[in-house]
């Protein structure tokens, strides 16, 4: 092949090149306000991404109290023993008061150096504090009260607080799911109504919220408790279970 027939092949192959990538070029160029060059085959279907949810007040069924006994002694060894002695006899207090060692946790034990503090001086030692904090579960409310009094008697003197809570929750979760699937359904059929389309399927549905144990409120202290007379009184009130769900359904036009 001669040095000519192969510069005109060369500049014919490099034409067709050309023509074939003009279509591109002009598309490229195309003003952006002008009709797109791609069109879905199936247009995404419109939806609605709504959330509801359902409340279900319940009555507790059981309680959790956190106390302590706090000790003070010239020496660590004397508080921790003094503290020591004086926890045995609340424990055996919660075992007359029927509560199972099972639900008796120690959820705190502290032992600190405490210091008088006089202006211009160095601080002094005065002795040391053992701390011996108990979380205990009551599952009869009417004994709560009860038990409080009698953990006092046997020598606590801090309470920190006390919250109530259901032993099982699954019925009362299952009861606000079921309001909050209708309270969801009722939205999407008011807003497919509103929009005057009809209300397609539901794609997809996410659940949030739930039981979930309350926080210790702030008890009576003990000395409070003493001097009340009678058995302190405990009102448990209501919990609320609440679930949160979001749903996404179609709309069909």
């Amino acid at each position: 092949m001669t040095r000519n027939t192969r510069a005109l092949m060369l500049g014919g192959a490099l034409m067709a090149a050309v023509v074939m990538s003009a279509p591109a070029a002009m598309a490229q160029s195309q003003p952006t306000g002008g009709a797109p060059m791609m069109i879905h085959a199936v247009a995404d279907r419109p939806a609605l991404n709504l959330s509801a949810y359902g409340e279900v007040k319940i009555a507790p069924d059981m309680a959790t109290i956190s106390f302590g006994v706090v000790t003070e002694a010239t020496t660590a060894a004397e508080a921790m023993s003094l503290n020591a002695a004086r926890m045995n006899q609340v424990m055996a207090a919660l075992r007359r008061a029927g509560i199972e060692a099972r639900d008796v946790q120690t959820s705190g034990l502290n032992l600190s150096a405490q210091y008088d503090y006089v202006q211009n001086e160095p601080p002094r030692l005065r002795g040391y504090q053992a701390s011996n904090q108990v979380t205990v579960i009551i599952n009869d409310l009417t004994k709560v009260g009860m038990t409080a009094d009698a953990v006092v008697a046997a020598g606590v003197n801090q309470i920190n607080g006390i919250g109530f809570g259901l032993k099982d929750p699954s019925a009362a979760e299952n009861q606000a799911r079921q309001i909050a699937v209708r309270n969801l359904q009722a939205k999407a059929a008011l807003y497919a109504q509103a929009l005057g389309v009809e209300l397609g399927g539901i794609r997809s549905l996410s659940e949030g919220g739930g039981y979930s144990p309350p926080p210790q409120m702030m008890f009576a202290r003990a000395e409070m408790a003493m001097d009340s007379g009678g058995a302190t009184p405990v009102a448990g009130g209501q919990l609320t279970i609440r679930i949160d769900i979001t749903g996404v359904y179609d709309l069909n036009r």
